[in-house]
């Protein structure tokens, strides 16, 4: 076989391994190891030692020992030595542990149900009340945490049962704490958009200023179906009584506002707004949003020893898992580029005469299909290195390609049969509430991102004007 050959062969070894469960990070490192041997295997550099501890008269364990220094002495092993040590010395990815630190503490901090339950006396008038509070909340502690899983299941503890009490219908129900539960990933500080930054070289603030408008956008398309859909179809959300969310006054109403709503808010914003306008790095705004967050949690009284060591073991955890990720996937990048896979991708697409426009809908395509069994930190670090070199050929812009993933990621938690925002939900729903149920209730969510992708490519500036207005250029 012929090493492009081979390369293909690597990548079709990996897509195998994952759907078999094995653990992708280390997979991706053991490929990259056993395929980058051969790959830089040199015979005279592997016998050279031992020839010469025999020439020499050495002792048989000095022979030994000098056949297992010749057997490393392959440059795969140099490579991944400097890949790893060029993760570690990454300045963009200090800011991950530090945003999921402040999201581990926010969670933590019994803040979200305070916020929910402020959100719905608020909009108590509006037509499906307690869904929009539920998205606006999910909204909100979404971009806090990142963490998709956490805020699912979180708001499912949290909503659902408040909501089924009153009535609403199941799939209506679920539909939208999966969907608000995703937005994470998506509107700043997004760890998903420093995880492709980094991959793509592409600058941090630029894609925060990018992905701003877009998510907002996404998650209003989210509200008005909400809205929407009660209005056409009351019986799904039944309005509530005034026993049942009881008498405010306005005062009252704002107070509560002030004291769970403004404060998280704040925090998100002066985080956000500290990288946007330049007043600090990436690195250095999540460190302010970290320490914002056990500002917070102290405030509201419940930053105790054992949620602090839990919210320092799960962010410890996790930076893990992406950083190995990514020493994994640098590895195997550049294996797969160093035998020609890379080239036959190339020569393969620009051998299919496609258009700027087809490309990016087939590129959108695969990566919409790849979000079924795969979650977005796979795809972003394994898959997109091998669209990134293509799109000079297209005269694509890295940046605008960026948003248009991330947006699609979305669906990496809402398509079925691998939704994992379903099986966070299903997890700790009651029992009545069906998987099917779950699924339908996430579709309409489905068509609503396809909608916001075509939006962003039919008006661009949707994307480049936020960043044009802060820090020129296109």
């Amino acid at each position: 076989m012929t090493d492009p050959v081979i390369a293909v062969l690597m990548l079709l070894i990996l897509i195998l391994a994952i759907f078999l469960g094995f653990p992708v990070a280390f997979t991706l490192m053991a490929l990259g190891v056993a395929f980058g041997y051969y790959a830089y295997f040199d015979a005279s550099r592997m016998w050279m030692p031992y020839t010469r501890a025999v020439e020499g008269g050495a002792d048989s364990w000095t022979q030994l020992e000098s056949w297992v220094h010749g057997f490393f002495n392959n440059r795969i092993f140099d490579l991944f030595v400097n890949q790893t040590y060029g993760v570690m010395s990454n300045d963009v990815l200090t800011a991950i542990p530090l945003f999921l630190f402040m999201g581990y503490i926010v969670e933590r901090a019994n803040i979200v149900d305070r916020l929910f339950s402020t959100l719905y006396i608020a909009t108590r008038r509006v037509p499906g009340s307690m869904a929009v509070a539920a998205l606006v909340t999910c909204t909100l502690f979404a971009t806090a945490t990142g963490i998709v899983g956490a805020v699912v299941t979180l708001m499912g503890l949290l909503a659902l049962p408040a909501m089924l009490k009153a009535k609403y219908d199941v799939r209506y129900a679920t539909g939208v704490i999966c969907a608000g539960g995703t937005l994470g990933i998506l509107i700043p500080p997004s760890i998903m958009l420093i995880v492709y930054a980094a991959t793509s070289g592409v600058s941090v603030v630029r894609m925060y200023a990018a992905a701003l408008i877009p998510g907002l956008m996404l998650a209003g398309l989210y509200l008005v179906y909400v809205v929407g859909r009660a209005l056409l179809q009351p019986h799904l959300a039944p309005k509530p009584k005034d026993e049942d969310v009881g008498e405010h006054s306005f005062l009252e109403i704002a107070w509560m506002m002030f004291t769970s709503f403004v404060p998280l808010a704040f925090l998100i914003l002066a985080v956000l707004g500290a990288i946007l306008f330049g007043f600090a790095t990436p690195s250095e705004a999540a460190a302010v949003g970290a320490a914002g967050g056990l500002i917070l949690a102290a405030a509201y009284r419940a930053l105790t020893w054992q949620r602090l060591k839990e919210s320092v073991y799960l962010t410890a955890r996790t930076s893990a898992m992406v950083c190995w990720l990514f020493v994994g996937s640098a590895t195997f990048a550049s294996v797969f580029a160093y035998l020609g896979g890379q080239q036959l991708v190339g020569d393969f697409v620009t051998g299919l005469d496609m258009s700027p426009l087809m490309f990016l809908i087939v590129a959108q395509l695969i990566i919409f299909i790849l979000g079924w069994p795969l979650e977005w930190t796979e795809i972003i670090v394994i898959f997109i290195p091998i669209f990134l070199p293509l799109l000079a050929q297209f005269d694509i812009d890295p940046l605008f390609f960026g948003i248009l993933v991330a947006v699609n990621l979305q669906t990496a938690f809402l398509s079925p049969p691998m939704a994992m925002s379903a099986y966070y939900l299903k997890g700790i729903a009651p029992a009545h509430v069906q998987l099917p149920d779950i699924f339908r209730g996430m579709m309409p969510y489905m068509f609503m991102v396809i909608l916001c992708l075509v939006l962003i490519y039919i008006f661009p500036q949707t994307v480049y004007w936020l960043p044009n207005l802060i820090y020129g250029g296109r």
